[in-house]
């Protein structure tokens, strides 16, 4: 009976097709779902098995038509398994390469953060009077030890405490604390 409904089937006959489809689709559906486990997922890929089916049917050789079917089947199963394990791959990469963007954003942030502060520190060091800029770039900016600044301005250390103390207090009177957070 099934090499009568398989010769309609080539000669284009949907209705014998179909009747192929009723007799063989719980065997499909058996033998992809162990490759696939996951009923969802069989049940797609037996329905796409029997469109490969339907296009390879000129290729069937009348050698065992239940075997060639089963073949079809699994090998479509197999298929579709490295696919969706590729997809988790590329997902997990991309998952990776998405926290490594973030990571580069973030630090890319802080870094124009971190310009826009700085220039904003020095706009605002400009308001201080000249004697006490002095002091403030050399101290704070440049880091130069109270020694190097008296060394430098040909002075006593004391004298560049004097005006760092004296900066500090122009500072807190003239200057908000939020003004720089």
């Amino acid at each position: 009976m099934d090499e009568t409904l398989i010769e309609k089937a080539k000669n284009g006959n949907e209705h014998a097709f179909r009747l192929l489809v009723e007799k063989y689709r719980t065997h499909i559906f058996k033998s992809v779902y162990p490759v696939l486990r996951n009923q969802k997922d069989a049940e797609d890929a037996a329905q796409e098995v029997f469109l490969k089916i339907y296009t390879s049917l000129h290729k069937y050789e009348n050698k065992g038509f239940k075997t060639w079917i089963t073949r079809i089947a699994v090998n479509h199963a197999i298929d579709i398994m490295r696919k969706q394990k590729r997809r988790r791959e590329e997902s997990l990469s991309d998952i990776e390469t998405t926290e490594q963007e973030a990571s580069r954003i973030e630090s890319t942030e802080q870094l124009v953060i971190a310009k826009e502060r700085r220039q904003y520190i020095r706009s605002r060091i400009k308001e201080l009077p000249e004697s006490y800029r002095e002091v403030i770039i050399g101290f704070y900016i440049m880091e130069k030890s109270y020694q190097q600044l008296a060394e430098e301005q040909q002075v006593q250390v004391k004298t560049i405490e004097t005006k760092l103390f004296r900066a500090r207090k122009w500072m807190k009177k003239h200057w908000k604390e939020n003004d720089f957070s």
